[in-house]
């Protein structure tokens, strides 16, 4: 697979079709199923585990005075949710053991 900055989920399904060899319209509903479930999991108990992959947890942000950086106008940044990941232990082993060998961009 080759390394890019962004990965759509074209790009994932491609991939499980390239490596077990199901239609490219499985592969796509199989990527949109894992989304939909993590979603639906981040709405339902506000935090999914994935074993060995790392957590996703959502976390509400309150309001604040934001500023524009460039004209120094400040606005109300409104409430919000935001998605927090947390990378599990093995995923950051084999990051770290193979930064040495290639770098990822």
């Amino acid at each position: 697979m080759n390394i890019k900055k962004n990965i759509s989920r074209e790009n994932i399904a491609d991939s499980i079709n390239a490596e077990f060899g199901f239609s490219r319209k499985e592969c796509l509903d199989i990527v949109n199923d894992i989304i939909e479930i993590i979603i639906n999991g981040l709405n339902q108990n506000g935090i999914v585990k994935i074993h060995n992959f790392g957590t996703f947890k959502l976390k509400r942000k309150t309001s604040r005075i934001g500023r524009n950086p460039k004209t120094k106008e400040e606005f109300l940044i409104e409430d919000r949710n935001v998605i927090l990941f947390k990378a599990s232990k093995n995923i950051l082993k084999f990051i770290n053991k193979n930064e040495n060998n290639e770098k990822i961009s």
